[in-house]
């Protein structure tokens, strides 16, 4: 009898540790915060998320009202890189403190908005954070739209061909929008469904892009 009430015993310590937020995360090596720090992250994730939306979203309408080749779309992007600036000294502390938070703790927003800053870093940031972003989509830290985002992004960054087709281009000329460099084209869905994401052809749909597979490839660099 006293074995058993012992094992309840640790079993309702345990439970209650671990909902309590102080159960240590040995894949991470870190400590998980409490409710309240929770709280002050997703306050401060969501001024950053934000902060990184607020002047991008302004762009299509600039953009319509004063060209693509305006002062007024060059400002718009110097006021972009200096909040960039800004919010990636905030998420990279979160990072260092707290490792690579998923949604259950700081929620969708939250989450996506450490994403977001990352993905709008420099290069050298990204090639920083590309092995810690892989290991946070294995842990179920991060979706798989944001892992092909972002290791497209990052090889096209680095003069490669992307994987997933998810970077696209634009002509300079006509504005219209085209896929960048993908190395086997042909089996680029496979690789998507693997992942659990939709096609090319509707991804690039949302650029008015109709995916044709034989113009790609004869109008496209070839991949190695």
């Amino acid at each position: 009898m006293k074995i058993n009430n012992l094992i309840i015993f640790i079993f309702i310590f345990f439970t209650l540790e671990k909902a309590s937020g102080q159960i240590k995360d040995s894949t991470l090596g870190l400590t998980n915060p409490d409710s309240n720090l929770y709280t002050t992250l997703i306050n401060r994730l969501d001024s950053i998320y934000k902060n990184d939306q607020f002047y991008r979203q302004k762009r299509r309408v600039i953009e319509k009202e004063y060209g693509r080749q305006s002062i007024e779309i060059d400002n718009l992007w110097k006021k972009i890189h200096e909040i960039d600036s800004l919010n990636l000294i905030e998420v990279k502390e979160i990072i260092t403190e707290f490792g690579w938070l998923g949604a259950d703790a700081i929620g969708e927003q939250g989450n996506k908005a450490i994403f977001l800053v990352i993905q709008h870093a420099d290069i050298q940031t990204q090639n920083y954070y590309l092995p810690i972003i892989r290991e946070a989509y294995k842990l179920g830290n991060l979706t798989s739209e944001h892992l092909v985002l972002f290791e497209d992004r990052v090889a096209i960054r680095n003069g490669e061909c992307q994987i997933y087709g998810t970077q696209i281009g634009r002509n300079s000329e006509t504005g219209e929008y085209y896929v960048l460099p993908l190395i086997n084209p042909e089996k680029v869905n496979i690789r998507r469904s693997k992942l659990g994401l939709n096609t090319l052809e509707d991804y690039v749909s949302f650029y008015d892009i109709e995916w044709d597979l034989d113009d790609f490839i004869k109008n496209t660099d070839k991949c190695n």
